[in-house]
């Protein structure tokens, strides 16, 4: 399987060619790639299951190369990936080569950094570019995060509880056990992150985006959810319980076993839902 994973990294990586770091960016993800298809099999998935989870559970590789010296993929480059989770390694070798770089690709100052368990709260971050960075249990409360990005950041037990996410995008990033409460999540998007144990209670959620996240779990319950979008995202035991929902969409999800029990929705929701084998037991149309 390994020589097969060494296939799928050699056909994303194709499009930049040989450029500087290649063989440490290729090997850090080919070794996570491997760690997380044995953890899968370890969880009891067949062969075919586990490496279509482990492709899967990748987000961008274009967002990242980016700001690679030197990797610049060719006119009409397929879209290459990079993984959701397990990325500390990487982010070493990705933060060296990109800090080589920073002054003359003009960076953000809070790019490629260790900034463990600082105090940011009610803070102006308006735009900032939190990518790369190990955020673990930083505290930023209250601060205004709006059009902030995250990509391959570690946010693991990290207080967003209050902050303007609004137009904040997350990719391939680590929010472990992070606290999201109360947070303006309005067109927010998080894609192929890791989303276990992370708290909404609270949070305004319009116009926000969950793609290829895994929110098996959570809880939304009595939540007001606008034009929202989930799509090829996991929603096993998620909970939607008096929550109210308008124009909620649910693409390539299994919701057969989501609790939507006492949930208000409009007509199409309902019927996007039902069309998906959900349990509508109580819910009540508007």
């Amino acid at each position: 399987m390994e020589k097969k994973l060494q296939d799928f990294l050699e056909e994303e990586f194709a499009p930049y060619g040989d450029f500087p770091a290649r063989t440490d960016v290729f090997n850090e993800l080919l070794a996570h790639l491997t760690d997380k298809y044995h953890d899968l099999k370890q969880q009891g998935k067949s062969d075919d299951e586990a490496y279509q989870m482990t492709i899967g559970s990748f987000g961008d590789v274009e967002e990242i190369m980016e700001n690679v010296p030197g990797a610049q993929a060719q006119p009409a480059a397929p879209k290459a990936t990079a993984q959701a989770e397990n990325e500390s390694d990487l982010r070493k070798t990705l933060k060296r080569v990109l800090k080589q770089a920073k002054s003359s690709m003009g960076m953000s100052k809070f790019g490629a950094i260790q900034l463990q368990q600082a105090d940011l709260s009610s803070s102006p971050l308006v735009g900032e570019d939190f990518s790369y960075s190990s955020l673990t249990g930083t505290n930023f409360g209250g601060s205004n995060l709006s059009d902030a990005t995250f990509t391959a950041s570690d946010l693991k037990d990290t207080s967003l509880a209050g902050a303007n996410l609004s137009n904040a995008a997350f990719s391939a990033s680590s929010l472990l056990r992070a606290d999201l409460k109360g947070a303006d999540l309005t067109g927010a998007k998080f894609r192929a992150s890791n989303l276990q144990d992370t708290a909404f209670e609270g949070s305004i959620l319009v116009g926000t985006v969950f793609h290829h996240c895994d929110l098996g779990g959570l809880s939304f319950d009595s939540q007001v959810l606008k034009d929202v979008s989930f799509s090829a995202s996991s929603l096993k035991k998620t909970s939607f319980k008096g929550a109210t929902l308008h124009n909620v969409s649910f693409h390539h999800c299994d919701v057969k076993q989501t609790d939507f029990s006492g949930a208000t929705m409009d007509k199409v929701t309902y019927a996007l839902l039902k069309g998906a084998h959900a349990q509508l037991d109580n819910v009540v149309l508007e």
